[in-house]
């Protein structure tokens, strides 16, 4: 089937699971993020350049891809750094003001984030936050409730956001493992 007239299917692949680790050079006030794999990322501070860099938070994650079950096509999320779902802490912050116009149809806010800085790295793209919602969605039973992904860019400040970060993909589901 041609990957344009596909009704696309997606199954997550090539998923790794590990640490967000957020630093901060205490130089320059820069922020920045890398994902791990190790089972017991170093959380020392470093030196790099002019950046004297000390870790201000840790939580565990997971990455993937996306793969079309129909036609076979690879959507890549390289620059998906992990998912959190919006708790509404901050009523200024846009990503609570969509749950909150959200909230009486039972939809569920989930930011997808990406690497800092952000004018520094590839964000994700709206067509790539829109995949995540199809392949999330179809995964729900449609009656009982939704998930909208929103951007990172949509959160007031990251470093005091409260949004609850996603461990791994049964999180994103209503359903016990094992019973779908």
């Amino acid at each position: 089937m041609n990957e344009e007239n596909c009704p696309h299917r997606w199954e997550m692949v090539n998923v790794s699971y590990g640490h967000i680790i957020t630093e901060k050079c205490f130089h320059c006030d820069k922020v920045a993020n890398y994902f791990t794999a190790e089972l017991k990322p170093s959380l020392d501070e470093y030196r790099e350049g002019e950046h004297f860099w000390n870790v201000m938070e840790t939580a565990q994650s997971f990455r993937f891809d996306l793969k079309c079950k129909t036609c076979g096509i690879v959507e890549d999320f390289s620059q998906l750094m992990g998912l959190m779902m919006c708790t509404g802490c901050d009523e200024k912050c846009e990503a609570d003001v969509v749950r909150k116009k959200l909230e009486a149809e039972r939809t569920y806010v989930y930011v997808a984030f990406g690497f800092l800085p952000m004018q520094e790295r590839e964000q994700l793209t709206p067509e790539k936050i829109t995949i995540l919602e199809e392949y999330f969605n179809s995964r729900r039973k449609s009656g009982r409730s939704r998930i909208k992904f929103v951007s990172h860019e949509m959160v007031k400040n990251l470093a005091t956001c409260y949004a609850e970060v996603i461990k791994d993909v049964d999180m994103l589901s209503l359903t016990p493992p094992g019973e779908k």
